[in-house]
C-alpha cells in the first residue's frame, strides 16, 4: 500500500500544551474502490472529567500496487455491518464523487466562472495597476504606495526556495523518500514562507491538498519551492494566508528535473490587528493561483462551519 494523495487535513480546534494534554489517533477505512481505499483519521483529546473532543480530521487516499511490477493489484471489498459503517461508506462515496467533480472542475481544465472573473477584476481595481498607476515609468514606484493602508505584494515576490539533499535514513519500506518526511520539509518551508509575508506567529487551520505523483529517490535533490497564492481576513481570523509549495526533484547526475508532490497549506491568526499586506498576481497563471487558494480558503471556512453546526 501506498499513499496516493492526503485530501484534507482540518484543524477544528486550538492545540496548545496548556490545554490539551492527551491525544488519541483513530483511523477507519471508510470507502474501497478497486484498487484504492479512503481513510478517514481522527485526532481527540482526552482531558479528565471532560468530554472527548475532536481537535482534527483528516482525509487519505491510499492504493494498492504490486510488489514486483508495480501495477495496480485490487484490494478486498468492505463488508458494512452496521448503520455507522454504512454512513461512513455513504460519505466516503460522496467524497469521491466531489473530489472527481473538483478535479473536473480545476481551473487547470476550465476557465473560471463568471462570479470568480468578476472577482478578479475587482481585484485589480482596487489592488491592481490601474488603481495608483500614473506612468509606465512609474509603475515600480506607485505599487509600493499602499491602498487604503493595504501593502500589496506581487505574488512572485513571495517565492521562497530551499534545496535538500534525499539520505537512506528518511527511507521508508520501498527504499524511496518517506512521504511524512516531505511533508514536515514542505510543511516548515510553507510556514517559514507565510510567517515572513504576515511578519507574526501563525496557527495551522488546514492543509488544503496533497498529491504524490512520483516517487523521490534516495540520493537526488529536492527543491522545494514556496508561493503565497491568497491572502484574507473573515470573522474568526484576522489573518488567513493560503500557500503553495511545490517539490520537484532533480537527478544529481543528469539535471533532470520533474515536479513530484504539490501542497496546499493555510495558516491562520485569530488576534490582533487586520492583515494589511495583500498577495497580488501578475499574470494569468497567477491569478488562477490565487483563485484556487481562494476556493481552498472557502472550502476549509464550510468543513469548519459544518462541524461548529453539529457540536
Amino acid at each position: 500500500m501506498v499513499t496516493a494523495a492526503v485530501d484534507r487535513l482540518d484543524m477544528l480546534h486550538l492545540l496548545t500544551p496548556y490545554n490539551v494534554k492527551d491525544l488519541r489517533l483513530s483511523g477507519h477505512v471508510i470507502y474501497v474502490g478497486k484498487s484504492s481505499m479512503e481513510v478517514a483519521v481522527r485526532m481527540e483529546s482526552l482531558e479528565q472529567g471532560k468530554p472527548v473532543q475532536t481537535m482534527m480530521l483528516g482525509r487519505f487516499t491510499m492504493v494498492c500496487r504490486d510488489a514486483v511490477t508495480h501495477k495496480s493489484r485490487s484490494v478486498s471489498p468492505l463488508i458494512l455491518s452496521t448503520p455507522e459503517e454504512k454512513e461512513l461508506h455513504a460519505i466516503g462515496e460522496e467524497h469521491k464523487v466531489r473530489k472527481h467533480a473538483l478535479q473536473q472542475g480545476s481551473l487547470s481544465k476550465v476557465p473560471p466562472s463568471s462570479a470568480e472573473s468578476r472577482i478578479l477584476h475587482e481585484l485589480f481595481l482596487n489592488y491592481g495597476e490601474g488603481s495608483v498607476f500614473v506612468s509606465d515609468s512609474q509603475s515600480e514606484e506607485s505599487f509600493d504606495i499602499p491602498v487604503n493602508g493595504v501593502e500589496r505584494v506581487w505574488m512572485e515576490d513571495t517565492k521562497i526556495e530551499s534545496l535538500t539533499l534525499m539520505y537512506p535514513q528518511s527511507r521508508n519500506i520501498h527504499s524511496k523518500i518517506f512521504g511524512g518526511y516531505l511533508m514536515r520539509l514542505a510543511y516548515e518551508l510553507g510556514y517559514a514562507n507565510a510567517s515572513l509575508f504576515t511578519k507574526c506567529p501563525l496557527r495551522f487551520l488546514s492543509l488544503d491538498g496533497l498529491t504524490f505523483r512520483l516517487p523521490v529517490p534516495i540520493g537526488s535533490a529536492l527543491r522545494l519551492t514556496s508561493t503565497i497564492c491568497h491572502t484574507t481576513t473573515d470573522e474568526q481570523h484576522r489573518a488567513l494566508v493560503n500557500v503553495w509549495v511545490q517539490a520537484n526533484v532533480i537527478d544529481s547526475q543528469t539535471g533532470d528535473e520533474q515536479t513530484t508532490n504539490n501542497f496546499y497549506f493555510t495558516w491562520c491568526r485569530e488576534d490582533g490587528e487586520d492583515l494589511k499586506r495583500t498577495v497580488v498576481p501578475k499574470t494569468y497563471q497567477e491569478a488562477m493561483q490565487w483563485l484556487e487558494g481562494k476556493r481552498a480558503v472557502e472550502l476549509g471556512a464550510e468543513i469548519r462551519g459544518l462541524r461548529r453546526a453539529s457540536e
